[in-house]
């Protein structure tokens, strides 16, 4: 069971979605009677991740290298299945694949426990998280573990700490008094990040750069979005997402009609 909140016109999906003054809401009833609600001009949009192609980091100012990207303030992890999964993969890195490999050894591993809240986060090496190779290292830039997925033909996702291959997209999770759950699948915004999140000299979700894909963010991250939904809401959203589109070029496509018939002499 599904059905659209609200609507735009139908361009507005290609946008950014801080360009747009709503946005397109879809609801989708799965198996178990939970309510998922989707941000249909997010998941539309040409998004895509441009760290080492235009991004600025979240530094308070920009960062020439392009490197730094969301990494500077380290990973938390979101439960022990989480730290122990990326420790179990972060044991097979080799120097060459991690730059920080011997600090973190020295320091007794490359996590640590916050004493305040005791949640269990990655340590920083050089003001960035110690995974996060920097510009200049013979291995390249970019976060170790997913460069060494790749090369073994890994997803990195299932390498790396969960919020940093759920980034850009987010799930929020509300519970109604009898149990069932509200889901809402969005963007991830500054404020998500805390009160640091204002300090921020940019971020890519209100970047007109960052949409520039070839291929629609649902298709795009297919695996992290059946990862977060599960397969059975995956193949619904699609479903939905896929008539909207067909929708939105007809739609297109008969303003175009209007616009060349009306130009003819």
């Amino acid at each position: 069971m599904s059905s659209p909140l609200s609507d735009q016109p139908p361009f507005a999906a290609s946008l950014p979605p801080g360009t747009t003054s709503s946005h397109r809401w879809l609801s989708i009833v799965d198996s178990t009677r939970d309510l998922w609600l989707f941000d249909v001009t997010f998941l539309l949009s040409s998004y895509e991740c441009i760290y080492g192609a235009g991004c600025r980091s979240i530094e308070p100012e920009p960062d020439p290298t392009e490197t730094l990207g969301c990494c500077v303030h380290g990973a938390h992890f979101v439960d022990d299945d989480d730290l122990e999964s990326t420790a179990a993969y972060a044991a097979l890195l080799r120097e060459d694949q991690w730059q920080f490999r011997r600090r973190a050894i020295a320091k007794g591993g490359a996590f640590k426990r916050k004493k305040k809240s005791g949640d269990w986060v990655t340590r920083k090496a050089d003001g960035a998280c110690i995974f996060l190779n920097r510009s200049g290292f013979p291995g390249g830039p970019g976060c170790a573990l997913h460069r060494a997925a790749l090369e073994r033909e890994d997803r990195p996702m299932d390498w790396k700490p969960d919020v940093c291959w759920q980034v850009p997209i987010r799930l929020d999770i509300h519970t109604d008094d009898h149990g069932r759950d509200t889901v809402m699948v969005r963007a991830w915004e500054r404020a998500d990040w805390g009160a640091g999140g204002d300090d921020f000299n940019w971020w890519c979700i209100e970047a007109p750069e960052a949409y520039g894909g070839q291929t629609p963010l649902y298709e795009q991250a297919k695996d992290e979005l059946t990862e977060m939904v599960g397969r059975e809401v995956y193949d619904l959203l699609c479903a939905e997402l896929d008539l909207i589109r067909v929708a939105n070029q007809q739609t297109v496509q008969s303003q175009g009609t209007r616009v060349h018939v009306e130009q003819k002499p």
